[in-house]
């Protein structure tokens, strides 16, 4: 039996190796750069390696699943204590702060609109309350059906549901460290 015999691979097994590479990578964001990218390459050398050796198959096979891999990388990485998610809130933190406010940006106009529905040609200045407890007053000044507003934006409440929301979708309470040793020692 010959065994220095190596198995080609082909850029189809590349890019089989290549998509568990970036799934695991995506699933590595919590963990620090260096770390990531050093885990990162260490998977891919021993997938070719291993692929040269029983075939890309059997190598990917071996490895197992990406997200168990994972999981145990941020555990050697962090310990097996509850983990904040920072990628989810950093995530949720701009793309909920778009999204609000281009709701209440909406709003606003769409209000602005049946405005000029209502009366094409209007004129003077007119008033909406925003949305209850979420949205400041809007005020439009029309001038012959063409105007502006001014007004509309986030309330103390929208921001504090804002960053409450972040916080749950983090778990950064989890960032505390007395509540780890507390909970341990329970």
């Amino acid at each position: 039996m010959d065994t220095a015999r190596s198995l080609a691979i082909s850029w189809i097994d590349r890019l089989r190796i290549e998509r568990l590479v970036w799934t695991l990578d995506q699933r590595l964001y919590d963990l620090p750069r260096r770390s990531r990218i050093a885990h990162r390459h260490e998977v891919r050398q021993n997938l070719l390696t291993a692929a040269t050796d029983v075939g890309t198959t059997a190598a990917l096979r071996g490895l197992g699943n990406s997200r168990e891999l994972a999981e145990e990388y941020r555990t050697a990485q962090f310990g097996i204590a509850p983990r904040p998610a920072y990628y989810s809130a950093a995530l949720f933190l701009l793309t909920a702060q778009l999204i609000g406010t281009s709701l209440l940006g909406e709003a606003a106009n769409a209000f602005a609109r049946g405005i000029t529905a209502a009366n094409p040609h209007a004129s003077g200045s007119y008033a909406w309350s925003g949305i209850a407890y979420l949205q400041s007053e809007v005020t439009y000044h029309f001038t012959d059906g063409h105007g502006d507003w001014r007004g509309g934006a986030w309330t103390p409440l929208a921001w504090v549901l804002w960053l409450t929301a972040t916080i749950l979708v983090g778990r950064l309470w989890r960032v505390i460290p007395g509540r780890h040793r507390s909970a341990r020692t329970e």
